[in-house]
């Protein structure tokens, strides 16, 4: 009992340094928000999560984020974000797999987790993450509120010029960004789990 506990640990430890070495790997997506880079660390999280069940995933997500605020300039709120915006991918996921794995369950599992990142992205992006980063920004150059979210506007249209206020910002930089790395991660979480699955398990 007692080594099967500590061979957990073990994994959960390794992978969330991989996880954390993979997030500084980011690559920007055109048309998207500079701010907004892809990286693979979710891909890790989640095979962490369906290997060795959702609190696996939720430690493995929450040592990456807390490594890499050490090194961040946005006071911790990208960290944050990346925290529980991940949470709310590979937990849904993970939890339906666990209850049956199977090809299918991990299919509706990774859409589950799918829709509630990209939902729960949004609502926080909206609600919380940017207009932190708004009074940040009014802050640190002495704007106020308004000309700060303006100046992250106009940041972002820089790559898409549909973005013209908050809410555009969600709808065509957040929202999209978002699928795209959904998709691109679950592909790649069904192609490599059962590949990696024996190594995990061990």
């Amino acid at each position: 009992m007692e080594n099967t506990k500590t061979r957990y640990i073990a994994k959960v430890a390794i992978l969330g340094a991989l996880a954390t070495v993979v997030m500084f790997i980011e690559t920007p997506i055109p048309f998207m928000p500079p701010f907004l880079k892809l990286d693979f660390s979710e891909l890790i999280v989640l095979l962490g999560g369906f290997a060795l069940g959702p609190v696996a995933g939720i430690l493995i997500e929450l040592i990456k984020n807390l490594v890499h605020v050490a090194f961040t300039i946005t006071g911790g709120i990208g960290e944050l974000a990346n925290f529980i915006v991940g949470c709310a991918f590979v937990v849904p996921a993970s939890v339906i797999y666990k209850s049956n794995k199977s090809i299918r369950t991990a299919v509706i599992g990774l859409v589950a987790g799918s829709a509630s990142m990209v939902v729960v992205a949004a609502l926080m992006n909206y609600f919380v993450i940017i207009p932190l980063y708004v009074r940040i920004f009014a802050e640190q150059f002495g704007n106020d509120l308004e000309k700060s979210l303006q100046s992250i506007v106009e940041w972002s249209a820089q790559e898409n010029s549909g973005i013209v206020d908050l809410k555009t910002l969600i709808l065509y930089g957040i929202i999209p960004f978002n699928v795209i790395k959904v998709i691109v991660i679950s592909i790649l979480t069904f192609v490599t789990y059962k590949k990696v699955s024996p190594i995990l398990h061990k």
